[in-house]
C-alpha cells in the first residue's frame, strides 16, 4: 500500500495531500516545519481500515505559502475545504504539536464535520515551551534563521545526529529533531511561512494562544478526545497534557515512554496502536449545529447585560 500525493488548487493556490485506505476518514494534521510525509509510518498502519488523508498546510511541504493568513482558524478552514472538494463530511481529527492547536480549532469551527479529536504532543494547553521556538518567535529572527537554516550546516546536523543515535546517545533524537526542524527552512518563502504560523501563536514569553478555557466544550460534547504525549517531549511539557485530561476527564490520556515531541517519528508503531485503538473503541459523533448552542450553554444561561453608562442614563 502506498502513501500516495495528490494536489487540489484551494482558492488558486495549490495544496497537496496525501491518502492512503479506505475505510472512515481520519485526517492528520502535522505540526510547523514538518508535512505530511512524516505522518507515513503512522498513515500505513491505520490504512487498512481506515481512509487516511494528511494535507500539507499552506507554507509548509508542498503546498503554496502565499502571504496571507496563517493563523489556526485560516489553517483550519483549509482543511475543510480540501475535505469539501474531496467530498469527506466529517472526519476524525488527529494532530500533532501545533497541528494539535488546528485540530482543536477545527472541532471549535466545525463541530458538525469532526467525529473525534486526537491531541498528540499539542500545542494550545498552556504557555510553556522550548526556548528555541520562543527565540524564534522574537524580532529579528528572520535574518537569524537565514543564516543557520542553510543546506550544509542542516545537513552536518542530520549526520551528527545519526552518528550519536548509532551510538546511543541520548542527545541523538534531539540532534535529529533540530535537523529535521530546520530542513524545510532553507528556502525563503518557506522562512516567512514558518515565521508567521509561529508569530500567530508564540511570543517571546511562550504561547499566547491557549484552549484551555474551551476545554469544557469537550467535556459537554459526544465528541471522544484523546490525549497522547511522548515521555521525553523537551518541547512542550507532559504536563500540558496531564493538565488538560484532568480538566477534560472524559478523555483519554496515553503516554509513549520511548518517544520526545514526535511520537508519529520516534514510535510510529506504539503511536497507531493508541490510534487505532481509540478508533475501533468509541463512536464518532459529529455535534449537529442545532445542539451546538447547547454545549456553548453548557456553563451558564445568557443574562441581560448592563452597564454603569446605560444604569445612569434618563428614561
Amino acid at each position: 500500500m502506498s502513501f500516495d500525493a495528490y494536489d487540489i488548487e484551494l482558492h488558486g493556490h495549490p495544496m497537496v495531500y496525501r491518502q492512503a485506505g479506505s475505510g472512515p476518514p481520519v485526517v492528520l494534521v502535522h505540526g510547523m516545519v514538518n508535512s505530511s510525509r512524516h505522518w507515513e509510518k503512522v498513515a500505513l498502519e491505520l490504512a487498512d481500515r481506515y481512509t487516511v488523508i494528511a494535507p500539507d498546510l499552506i507554507g509548509h511541504g508542498d503546498s503554496a505559502g502565499p502571504r496571507g493568513d496563517y493563523s489556526l482558524g485560516a489553517h483550519a478552514s483549509r482543511i475543510r475545504d480540501l475535505l469539501a472538494a474531496i467530498g469527506v463530511d466529517s472526519a476524525t481529527l488527529v494532530g500533532h504539536s501545533y497541528g494539535g492547536g488546528v485540530a482543536m480549532q477545527f472541532f471549535w469551527q466545525f463541530p458538525q464535520r469532526t467525529e473525534r479529536l486526537a491531541l498528540i504532543s499539542s500545542g494550545g494547553l498552556g504557555p510553556e515551551v522550548s526556548p528555541m521556538l520562543r527565540s524564534a518567535a522574537l524580532p529579528g529572527a528572520s535574518a537569524l534563521l537565514s543564516l543557520v537554516a542553510n543546506r550544509r550546516l542542516v545537513a552536518a546536523l542530520a549526520a551528527g545526529g545519526a552518528r550519536l543515535h548509532e551510538r546511543e546517545s541520548p542527545a541523538g533524537v534531539y540532534v535529529q529533531a533540530l535537523a529535521r526542524a530546520m530542513q524545510p527552512l532553507t528556502g525563503p518563502g518557506a522562512r516567512h511561512a514558518f515565521l508567521q504560523t509561529l508569530r500567530s501563536v508564540i511570543d517571546g514569553r511562550g504561547q499566547r494562544v491557549a484552549a484551555n478555557d474551551r476545554l469544557y466544550l469537550l467535556d459537554h460534547a459526544p465528541t471522544p478526545t484523546l490525549i497522547v504525549w511522548g515521555g521525553r517531549d523537551n518541547t512542550i511539557p507532559l504536563a500540558h497534557g496531564r493538565e488538560a485530561h484532568r480538566a477534560l476527564p472524559s478523555s483519554r490520556f496515553e503516554v509513549l515512554d520511548s518517544a520526545a515531541h514526535f511520537p508519529h517519528l520516534e514510535d510510529p508503531a506504539g503511536l497507531a496502536r493508541v490510534l487505532g485503538d481509540f478508533l475501533e473503541t468509541t463512536e464518532g459523533a459529529p455535534i449537529p449545529d442545532s445542539d451546538w448552542g447547547g454545549v456553548i450553554g453548557g456553563r451558564s444561561a445568557p443574562r441581560k447585560a448592563t452597564s454603569a453608562s446605560g444604569a445612569n442614563q434618563a428614561t
